[in-house]
């Protein structure tokens, strides 16, 4: 029969894993027993207590220093505690991890897509739009500025070099930046360094400053592609992802059209800059640099008016702030639904625990100020450095490498062509206008006035003399050949242009320049003999190996002039034109099909039917064709921009979504540089390495695209 007093004790474990015995009944306190301790002799215990009371008993190895047993237990105990609970903390998270996808798809769903994604839609595309223009400005503005600004041929290609560098570095920055500091405040940052930079490089009259304040506007608008992308895709549900990302691609291409409307509009036109003295010129090109801020500057003012991501703030257990946001977009949907009494009845909403921001707080109440800012942007540092490292982790290692190599791809045939296009056609132009150059051979001219212009042509061996006097003038025969228009210079070159024209062994004699302008012309060992050269831009650059005896420059116009008519060829800008025109067609179908059939054949097909396209290049003849195929070509790959810019933004999670994006965008400038160099270097020389190039780099990208996961029905994680 068992024993009654073993019928009132209950068995319980306590937390460490250890048992507990309590006695049941008779309202008296439980009596704990650890089964850890062995069970000890009735003769044994009753020598160790006799003669003495229990409390007043003392552990004898108290005064050498060594822990009492009781302790060692008592620590393990709590170390087993401690471990037990940061092991639940850790699973607690995990859940709350997984949930929170899930939850936050059930949230964006019952707030519905409606004016708040509209309004939201047109202010980032503006966003998107000034970075479109941005790319364009600098080709636009070139041939001018580099006139105005006396800019070699050297110096003028690192121009472009360290506009695309200082956008490759801004992706990189602001994209790392935005998983931290939130969406809406890197953009706000990046629109306002861009504006300001770029509004400064209008005024600059030294190419060197020039130089630097376009690579701070790149720094700036080059972080505008990552954020915009991962800004808009946390508003949006599961099923209306690809189609809406694909409708704000069209946004760049509308920066495109505007950028080349504006400079066909503005730049031709001379009379729409100023002067301020001679030292400070604010041509027309500087206007079209002002007029391109507009995009920008309405985008910063309608960032001011959103609000920050809820999903980057649940990311940061900023639960509060996030759920006041959610509200308000499905509040503003509903309403403008008509159905305003629709009640918001999320209360409660997951958020994951980060140590990383604790840290900061921790940090910020101590120090001064500048120990305080000192702090928490090196934690930032760091807490950007360890996002970027986590991106080599195994399960995002592999199709991380994919999407690097579609991007690198895709960037360095298209921008590779988008060169190669432009520069095709100036080529084009160039062999026309030689083809029908005007070559003198031996002419002899005497006492003539040149009152008309000089294109294109080419005198060798010639002769311009007037030696009816035989003597040598001087400066007051000058001022009185000036006073009376006297014959002192029969042979006068007055009042011309002298355009791409080229003297060779020529003599010149008693001759009169003033007031000429040329562009592109030299004198290759020539001599000039008692010769005046007076308001002219032809001074010692122009003349090679030649000889000048008794000759002297008056007022020369030393530096570089602008001549519009010669500059800005309206060809340049309607291929621009069309260029941007021809990717509608393809921004449409994108994203009609983007939720249909997937962003692994958008992306794939376009590829491999934009390498079909570039065979055509070998047919390009003429001018016309030229910009026929480079239409082609742009309709068809604008598809695979618009998957591969949709597909990058769901692969990676919340956390590490503006890093990975940024990563990727400032591969593809990386990309865009070498192409520019390398199929440049081919112009004028043959068309089939760039285009087998072209035509390589395409296959190769769009097979490995194959291989990416598809991200049709992934829930944002």
């Amino acid at each position: 029969m068992d024993d009654p007093y073993q019928n009132n004790v209950n068995q319980q474990m306590t937390e460490g894993g250890e048992y507990t015995y309590t006695q049941d009944g008779g309202g008296q306190d439980g009596y704990p027993y650890q089964t850890d301790y062995p069970q000890q002799d009735d003769d044994a215990a009753s020598d160790a207590t006799e003669g003495a009371d229990e409390d007043d008993q003392m552990y004898e190895g108290e005064y050498q220093g060594i822990p009492h047993p009781d302790e060692i237990k008592e620590a393990r105990r709590a170390a087993r505690l401690e471990a037990k609970r940061k092991a639940r903390q850790a699973a607690q998270q995990e859940e709350e991890e997984e949930n929170l996808p899930e939850q936050y798809e059930t949230i964006m769903e019952d707030c519905g897509h409606g004016r708040f994604q509209w309004m939201l839609f047109f202010v980032l595309g503006l966003a998107l739009m000034a970075d479109g223009v941005d790319g364009f400005v600098v080709g636009f503005v070139l041939p001018s500025a580099e006139k105005d600004m006396c800019i070699s041929n050297a110096d003028k290609g690192l121009l472009g070099l360290l506009v695309y560098v200082a956008m490759m570095v801004g992706a990189l920055v602001w994209g790392g930046l935005c998983d931290k500091m939130g969406r809406r405040k890197c953009l706000i940052y990046v629109l306002t360094i861009d504006l300001v930079f770029s509004f400064l490089s209008c005024f600059a009259q030294g190419y060197g400053f020039f130089l630097f304040l376009r690579f701070c506007s790149g720094f700036g608008i080059g972080g505008s592609i990552p954020i915009v992308y991962t800004y808009f895709t946390e508003f949006l549900q599961m099923d209306k992802r690809g189609e809406h990302l694909s409708w704000l691609c069209m946004f760049w291409m509308l920066g495109g059209l505007y950028a080349s409307f504006t400079a066909w509009g503005i730049i031709p036109h001379y009379g729409w800059g100023f002067a301020i003295g001679t030292q400070i010129q604010f041509h027309s090109w500087r206007v079209f640099i002002l007029v391109c801020l507009f995009p920008a500057l309405a985008a910063l003012i309608g960032v001011v008016f959103m609000p920050e991501s809820p999903r980057f703030l649940l990311e940061n257990a900023r639960h509060d702030e996030a759920w006041m946001i959610l509200r308000r977009v499905h509040d503003t949907n509903w309403k403008a639904k008509g159905e305003p009494e629709r009640v918001f009845t999320v209360t409660n909403i997951k958020t994951p625990q980060t140590q990383e921001d604790e840290f900061i707080e921790i940090q910020s109440d101590t120090g001064t100020a500048f120990q305080r800012w000192t702090v928490r942007k090196m934690t930032m540092l760091q807490q950007v450095m360890a996002n970027v490292m986590s991106l080599a982790a195994p399960e995002l290692r592999l199709q991380g490498l994919f999407l690097v190599i579609v991007w690198f791809c895709m960037a360095f045939s298209y921008h590779g062509l988008g060169v190669w296009f432009p520069d095709m056609i100036k080529y084009m132009q160039y062999e026309e206008y030689e083809s029908k150059v005007r070559v003198f051979h031996r002419e002899r001219v005497e006492r003539f006035h040149f009152n008309f212009s000089l294109v294109n042509q080419i005198h060798r061996e010639g002769e311009y003399i007037h030696d009816k006097y035989g003597f040598s003038y001087t400066t007051m025969d000058y001022r009185r050949a000036r006073v009376f228009k006297s014959t002192i210079f029969c042979l006068r070159f007055a009042n011309i242009e002298i355009k791409s024209v080229k003297f060779e062994d020529s003599l010149f004699e008693n001759c009169y320049f003033e007031d000429v302008r040329s562009t592109n012309t030299f004198f290759e060992n020539c001599t000039f003999k008692n010769t005046m050269f007076y308001n002219t831009d032809l001074w010692q650059e122009k003349f090679k190996d030649c000889r000048l005896e008794n000759t002297t420059f008056l007022h020369p116009k030393k530096g570089c002039h602008l001549n519009f008519q010669e500059e800005n060829d309206i060809v340049i800008y309607m291929v621009s034109f069309l260029g941007s025109l021809a990717v509608l067609p393809g921004n449409i179908i994108s994203a009609l099909f983007m939720d249909k059939i997937g962003r692994i054949r958008i992306i794939g097909g376009s590829m491999l039917a934009s390498s079909a396209c570039t065979f055509l290049l070998l047919l390009s003849f003429s001018q016309g064709a030229v910009i026929c195929w480079q239409c082609l070509f742009y309709a068809v790959s604008v598809a695979a921009w618009n998957g591969l810019e949709v597909i990058s933004v769901e692969l990676y999670p919340s956390s590490k979504r503006g890093t990975a994006f940024g990563i990727l965008n400032g591969i593809c400038k990386f990309a865009a540089i070498i192409a520019s160099f390398i199929f440049a270097a081919f112009i004028g020389i043959t068309k089939i390495i760039p285009i087998f190039l072209a035509f390589a780099a395409l296959v190769c990208g769009g097979l490995v695209a194959l291989k990416l996961p598809e991200t049709r029905e992934k829930i944002l994680s």
